[in-house]
């Protein structure tokens, strides 16, 4: 297993995601979560990520028993959508000790900043809190995980000392989110850097397109769709760590034997430039034309154009579609910005056209992705996940108190 150093620390180069683990009948199949992840700890990974979200982490610690704890960094997340004072945030990082069954951890981070939620955890306190943590030994390293703009994301990381930071990158969102210029932005000043999504939530490895393919196909050396996108990752100096989803056993001997190989700037320029023709012919293929630049936006009336756009050919290019028409009502729904930023919020002032180097018809596309995304889980997904959020944080905030009670 190859390494990188962060700071004062070395991070296996594959971190093994745990927000898809395997299951059966409905539910997380334990026994086999168990046995991936430590064979993939038994096979030099030693980053484990996790959140509150994925709802999953006493699992995780019931894993890391036996002596495991010991052989991993463990990362998991503080959530924004959860927290409504700094009481909140004592009270879920006790319960993540917790599950855990540890004193600390290892990689503490800030969960799925954009502008909205990055200002309202600053406001309430959040990076005094990470401050107190570290001085207390109970954090070793904090950060942030990101979903916004490249000016947020700078705002962001100019604005404490951060020891890390986790990015969606991959070959198809080199200029979406933070981007390449994020990713060197944030090297740049020292921070470690966790890459999320290699694969795009698993689109650039499955349902591949015949035209796709056939570029694939022209490679000297052959080498699998998650192959090259992984590699391509990897290929970066400035990445630290890229985690995977890895749910299926040849996945993870897979992923192993690649991050075993993969050293930075190892891909030839051919190689490179083969890539480059996969990500134009992926563009080719998607319905909007969008390159997720978001010159488009702040838009007037709150629709957050390019993710609208990017779930939308998301759709339409990977054929998952009713999969991806959750995550839009998900993540535009509520924990994007905690208002809806729906498609169909769209007033048709035009300011969008006049901003977009594509010239793309912006209001008319939109109009096409509510027609297609939205529907009944748009009106029901929200209220519902409102509603799991109240009761969340009395159950929180009662656990809390029962480990107070207790200790």
């Amino acid at each position: 297993m190859l390494y990188r150093k962060i700071r004062n620390d070395k991070l296996s180069v594959l971190g093994f995601g745990a927000m898809r683990l395997p299951s059966k009948n409905g539910r997380t199949d334990e026994k086999r979560a168990k046995e991936q992840i430590r064979y993939a700890i038994d096979n030099g990974v030693n980053y484990i990520d996790t959140a509150v979200a994925y709802m999953n982490e006493p699992l995780i610690g019931r894993i890391l028993s036996d002596g495991y704890r010991e052989k991993v960094k463990i990362a998991t997340k503080l959530p924004p959508w959860n927290i409504e004072n700094m009481e909140d945030m004592a009270n879920i990082f006790k319960i993540q000790l917790e599950s855990f069954r540890t004193d600390y951890i290892d990689y503490y981070l800030l969960h799925g900043l954009n502008h909205s939620s990055w200002e309202k955890m600053r406001k309430l306190g959040a990076l005094e809190f990470l401050t107190k943590l570290k001085n207390e030994g109970k954090i070793l390293n904090a950060g942030f995980s990101f979903h916004g703009d490249k000016k947020t994301f700078k705002e962001i990381v100019d604005s404490y000392d951060w020891d890390f930071c986790m990015i969606q990158y991959n070959y198809l969102d080199e200029e979406n989110q933070a981007g390449k210029e994020g990713l060197k932005y944030a090297a740049n000043k020292g921070i470690g850097i966790i890459v999320m999504e290699p694969f795009r939530g698993g689109n650039l490895t499955k349902n591949i397109p015949p035209e796709v393919k056939n570029i694939w196909n022209q490679a000297k050396i052959k080498r699998t769709p998650a192959e090259w996108a992984l590699r391509w990752v990897l290929n970066h100096p400035e990445v630290t760590c890229v985690l995977s989803g890895m749910n299926e056993e040849e996945h993870i001997t897979e992923n192993i034997r690649i991050a075993n190989e993969a050293l930075p700037n190892s891909l030839q320029n051919e190689e490179l430039e083969l890539i480059e023709k996969v990500k134009d012919k992926y563009r080719d293929l998607m319905k909007t034309g969008c390159t997720g630049c978001r010159y488009c936006l702040p838009c007037p009336a709150g629709v957050e154009i390019a993710r609208c756009f990017e779930f939308y050919d998301t759709a339409h290019t990977f054929g998952n579609k009713r999969q991806t028409q959750l995550l839009y009502a998900l993540g535009l729904g509520v924990i994007h910005e905690g208002t809806p930023a729906y498609a169909s919020k769209c007033k048709k002032c035009g300011k969008c056209e006049n901003h977009c180097p594509q010239d793309l018809p912006i209001m008319d596309l939109l109009d096409e992705v509510s027609k297609d995304m939205e529907g009944i889980l748009t009106k029901t997904i929200p209220p519902l996940y409102k509603v799991y959020l109240s009761f969340n944080k009395i159950m929180t905030r009662r656990k809390a108190n029962k480990l107070d009670s207790n200790n």
